[in-house]
């Protein structure tokens, strides 16, 4: 299937006004999918995941999507080998567990001096 397909593209790079339409066809898809990401990071849905298949999308056509896409898993994998390192991932515990124990003292001194006082109950 997959030498099917490169036969298919190669005749269609051959003709001018296919390969043009081909090109913004692809462009089109892929700038869609990349703006969908990008809402998607304020609104709900896989955000990131939308962004990479539209450089993705854009790589099969543009040279400058494939280095912007090469970038960004060589950054994705180096923040990965970084939130695995047992340093990071030791202090980054430390820190979870400090905030917990902060908010959890915040809510217990809060109750301790209003209580817990529902809008919904009648006195």
């Amino acid at each position: 299937m997959s030498e099917h397909l490169t036969r298919w593209r190669e005749r269609v790079r051959r003709n001018t006004l296919l390969n043009n339409a081909w090109r913004v066809a692809v462009f089109t898809v892929g700038t869609a999918v990349l703006l969908a990401g990008v809402a998607m990071l304020v609104l709900p849905g896989p955000g990131w995941a939308a962004i990479f298949v539209g450089f993705a999308i854009l790589a099969t056509e543009f040279a400058w999507a494939r280095v912007a896409l090469l970038w960004a898993k060589d950054t994705a994998t180096k923040a990965k080998d970084k939130a695995l390192d047992p340093e990071t991932r030791r202090r980054n515990q430390l820190i979870a567990i400090g905030g917990g124990v902060v908010i959890a003292a915040g809510v217990i001194i809060y109750l301790e001096r209003y209580g817990l006082n529902l809008p919904w109950t009648a006195r």
